[in-house]
């Protein structure tokens, strides 16, 4: 939403009429702290593998640390639930999260942390487990002030490094739209990274320093705002776009300190050139970022080949080649290498019109799943961003009526913004993170379509 409107709908005579507000996102900027205020730190359940690790993050950003609710305003509220196996467990997480959740301020953070249910020895246990999924989803919705709730399900191999860097994320100004979802930590692939110390300031400032990274579709739009996030984080930008976007992704390049490649992805030795010119001139790669995608709606009675094929090319088939090629021997991908495939919720709960567009975004999930075993074996992960409504040129074009109805139909009631993509790939993408693969997360901030 513009600023004019959203500043418009926090206005007291629009309250009074009973007009919806619009919460003010709190976003990452350079130089802010993680977190910004007190931060709620329990466990529930004897065995609870990760409030340690949790308190130890939070007391490295030296903010006041609680172990149970008090009076003053809240930044951030963890609980360890992987210990949780009854039903009294269960209530006494309702009891405990109840007055946390009344002091849980404006762009607060409630995170939850859970067993595997698939991992559970008992029924009940199986139950609790499963049980956090309704809860978190359900409180995210009660939520106010542009507060997010969150489940991290972790896997019972996994060490408790392994849930860092999506602690950070989650608990982060980065994680902003990303709300009631449900993500799973494994072991990581590969040679499990430990944190960064403490006192290293590129830490949270530049996470990706030193990695190579590839963003096609990087002339405009999500795409250029993938590349200026990664650079900012510290990656070296490599701009894929046609040749016909050449001056779009010239000025990519330039603004990231990158370089730019024109290449139409589509092409049959698209894959070939891209891997070569990464293995040429950069030495190598780190992170893939298949951002690349087009539209060419019509109602499926209407549909032409010559609408169905292109999308399903440019939005699937050149992922699946490209993705191939990063998988033969030879490969430039490197250990620790990150691909990150750009979905949509149109993917996830269908759209009017766009019967080619869904099932290319569908498509890109699939194969997500499908490759995340084969990426393992390399000691690489591949995963997938599922966006919602996120304020675009193209949406800015939409009748009013259904550009407000798309950023209304969300806990957070507003559009998202492509910086809000981009932050959830440059945590996919980091090294930290190689206990996520095979992963769909949603930025549409609760989205109630396709729930």
């Amino acid at each position: 939403m513009s600023d004019f409107l959203a500043g418009l709908s926090r206005n007291p005579l629009a309250k009074r009429l009973g007009a919806p507000t619009v919460p003010e996102l709190r976003r990452h900027h350079p130089g802010d702290p993680l977190l910004a205020g007190p931060v709620l730190v329990a466990d529930v359940g004897g065995g609870a593998r990760f409030a340690k690790a949790a308190s130890a993050l939070v007391e490295e950003q030296g903010v006041p640390l609680l172990s149970e609710p008090g009076e003053q305003k809240l930044h951030g509220v963890v609980v360890d639930l992987t210990g949780a196996t009854t039903l009294a467990d269960l209530a006494a997480a309702q009891q405990l999260l109840g007055p946390a959740v009344k002091r849980l301020g404006p762009s607060g953070r409630l995170l939850l942390i859970g067993a595997e249910p698939a991992e559970a020895v008992t029924p009940e246990s199986a139950a609790v487990a499963q049980a956090l999924d309704g809860l978190v989803r359900s409180v995210a919705k009660e939520l106010r002030s542009g507060a997010t709730a969150n489940l991290v399900v972790v896997a019972g191999d996994a060490p408790p490094t392994a849930v860092d860097s999506t602690l950070r994320f989650l608990l982060s100004a980065r994680s902003a739209y990303v709300d009631g979802q449900v993500v799973h930590v494994a072991n990581p692939v590969g040679n499990p990274r430990e944190p960064a110390e403490v006192d290293d300031p590129r830490a949270e400032e530049r996470p990706l320093d030193g990695r190579i990274a590839v963003v096609t579709g990087a002339a405009r739009g999500i795409g250029a705002a993938i590349a200026d996030t990664l650079a900012r984080d510290g990656a070296s930008i490599v701009a894929v776009d046609l040749p016909a976007a050449g001056e779009g992704l010239a000025a990519t390049a330039n603004r990231t300190g990158g370089t730019a490649l024109q290449l139409d992805i589509t092409a049959a030795d698209a894959a070939d050139r891209l891997l070569a010119h990464l293995a040429d001139r950069h030495g190598g790669v780190d992170l893939v970022v298949h951002n690349a995608g087009i539209t060419r709606d019509k109602l499926l009675a209407n549909m032409t080949p010559e609408r169905w094929d292109p999308v399903l090319a440019v939005n699937l088939g050149a992922q699946l080649r490209i993705n191939e090629a990063l998988l033969d021997d030879g490969s430039p991908l490197r250990p620790e290498g990150r691909v990150v495939c750009v979905s949509s919720q149109s993917g996830i709960a269908g759209n009017r019109g766009q019967t080619n567009y869904a099932a290319s975004k569908a498509g890109v999930i699939g194969m997500v799943r499908a490759l995340a075993p084969r990426f393992a074996e390399r000691a690489a992960t591949i995963n997938a961003v599922a966006p919602g409504f996120i304020e675009t040129e193209m949406t800015a074009t939409m009748p009013v009526g259904t550009r407000e109805a798309g950023r209304r139909v969300n806990s957070l009631k507003q559009g998202g913004l492509p910086v809000d993509v981009a932050e959830t790939i440059g945590w996919l993408g980091r090294a930290e993170s190689g206990g996520l693969n095979g992963q769909v997360v949603r930025v549409c901030g609760q989205s109630i379509l396709g729930a």
